[in-house]
């Protein structure tokens, strides 16, 4: 999927789910096929400045082994 194609309900739950620190960029890859890059873009442009720059470094910091979608 398209960044340009998600709708504003699903932006809400990708944005959601990348901020909650239980799921990982796979994960959102296998619901909605956005790689990471995309993520990283949808976020930047939703989230303000300050709230993006705290999710990175918080994302960059934590190991990918933390990051589990619970089913």
């Amino acid at each position: 999927m398209c960044l340009n194609k998600l709708s504003s309900s699903e932006t809400s739950e990708v944005i959601q789910m990348a901020l909650s620190d239980k799921v990982s960029f796979e994960a959102i890859k296998e619901m909605y096929n956005l790689n990471e890059n995309q993520v990283k873009k949808l976020m930047k442009k939703n989230l303000r400045r300050g709230s993006y720059i705290a999710w990175r470094n918080r994302v960059s910091r934590k190991p990918h082994t933390y990051f589990l979608l619970k089913n």
